[in-house]
């Protein structure tokens, strides 16, 4: 089993920045991407950015020239990093690892809350 956990919520004034991490661990094998999703209340859950085993990413529009998603390989860590956030953004962050073998992995959420 693979396990992930998420870090850095927290609470942000708007316009403010922050940096989410999520650490993979256990038997990963081989990863096929890693992503962050979020959940807002009355709001069905989106992906803000993906990144591939082979590095490329992809982003919401929403996010777009906002947020930065990058790894450390040899720490199997993926990072958010969000600029200019703005009330919008407040939701639950998710991490996600999906392996060559076709299986996902969901972290448990770190809450980012962005209110003056």
């Amino acid at each position: 089993q693979v396990q992930l956990v998420e870090s850095g919520g927290g609470l942000v004034q708007p316009g403010g920045s922050l940096t989410l991490s999520c650490v993979a661990s256990g038997s990963i094998f081989s990863i096929y991407d890693m992503g962050w999703f979020r959940k807002a209340p009355g709001k069905q859950r989106e992906l803000v950015a993906l990144i591939t085993g082979g590095g490329s990413t992809n982003y919401a529009d929403s996010v777009k020239g906002r947020v930065t998603i990058s790894r450390d390989n040899a720490k199997n860590t993926v990072y958010l990093q969000m600029n200019s956030l703005n009330p919008e953004d407040t939701a639950v962050y998710y991490c996600r690892l999906r392996n060559t073998m076709i299986s996902s992995y969901w972290g448990q959420g770190t809450q980012v809350t962005v209110s003056s």
